[in-house]
């Protein structure tokens, strides 16, 4: 098959390049940047330009793989690739939905109104998927509403913090605060496992709109097994939710937090989505110590902590001297 990736140097973007290059396809690139992997095809083009996608729209595709947040950009291609390829497979987000407190929702719920405006990260996406389905219709567009993607490469620290800390709390001796409050869901779909379903809509057989995501554990099952990744028999500090927020801990990512713990019982619905369709269409999950534990190897792998998410040691340390 030939696949055009819109994208391809960033994180799933690059996933999905390899995986499909693994799979034995004719890969090409559009992207501003040069980084690619080996044996795919570069084009190098900027997408806020209205003729990006000129040189490509000139050959013919089996399926173009898009993982945009810009309206702008997904309209400009659908119009420009629309009458040259055949399928068109769009990365959406779970962030899409209007609400996040039903636990257990499918793709049935409502979604945001949209929005042109990329920051709005959830109503842009709608706005996205509406310009995919518009121009090419339910039998001929895959969109994959992806929930919490982890695993190795994971810049944001979201899936790769807990298992840090652990490794780093067996080394250091100190104990690692977590939330009091442990039974909330928690999900996280390993990046190639995602990769995998996209190139497999890619290849067909996944038309519509299906929620893309990970097991849902709860938090407690997820820092045992963060716990076991790390190889770290060490004491935690529970703190309840008021302490946290008191103290200054961030929910969910960003620094000064604590990854996937939210305390807004109004988002739950959030990371307990079971992703019915998917499964019935073929997603297929690795185990999430597989996901964890290569996330931590990856991160042992760089320079310095790469988080964007966590507490450092000093903020542990505060957190914990504020009590």
């Amino acid at each position: 098959m030939r696949i055009l990736v819109l994208g391809g140097t960033a994180w799933l973007g690059r996933t999905v390049v390899q995986h499909a290059l693994d799979a034995g396809h004719d890969v090409t690139c559009v992207t501003r940047g040069s980084d690619v992997p080996a044996g795919a095809r570069l084009v190098q083009a900027d997408r806020d330009h209205d003729d990006a996608l000129t040189a490509v729209s000139r050959e013919h595709w089996d399926a173009v793989v898009d993982v945009s947040r810009a309206p702008e950009h997904v309209r400009r291609a659908v119009r420009d690739l629309e009458p040259v390829a055949r399928r068109y497979v769009f990365v959406s987000t779970v962030s899409v939905y209007a609400s996040q407190a039903e636990r257990g929702a499918d793709e049935q719920a409502a979604v945001l109104d949209p929005s042109d405006d990329p920051a709005e990260y959830g109503a842009a996406k709608v706005a996205c998927e509406r310009a995919v389905f518009d121009a090419f219709g339910p039998g001929r567009a895959s969109i994959a509403r992806a929930g919490l993607v982890g695993g190795p490469g994971d810049h944001t620290g979201r899936s790769g913090y807990w298992p840090w800390r652990f490794s780093r709390a067996a080394a250091t001796g100190r104990p690692v605060v977590v939330p009091a409050r442990t039974d909330r869901p928690t999900s996280v779909i390993d990046v190639r496992d995602l990769a995998a379903w996209l190139v497999g809509a890619a290849e067909g057989g996944r038309a519509g709109v299906q929620d893309v995501t990970g097991e849902v554990l709860t938090l407690g099952q997820h820092l045992e097994v963060a716990r076991g990744a790390g190889a770290a028999d060490v004491p935690v500090e529970p703190l309840a939710d008021e302490v946290l927020l008191g103290r200054r801990v961030a929910p969910w990512a960003g620094p000064r937090s604590l990854p996937l713990w939210i305390p807004d019982d109004d988002h739950q619905g959030m990371n307990h989505r079971p992703a019915h369709r998917a499964r019935s269409a073929g997603l297929t999950l690795r185990p999430l110590a597989e996901t964890l534990a290569d996330a931590l190897a990856w991160e042992r792998l760089q320079p310095e902590h790469p988080h964007g998410a966590g507490l450092s040691d000093a903020d542990e340390d505060a957190v914990r001297a504020a009590g």
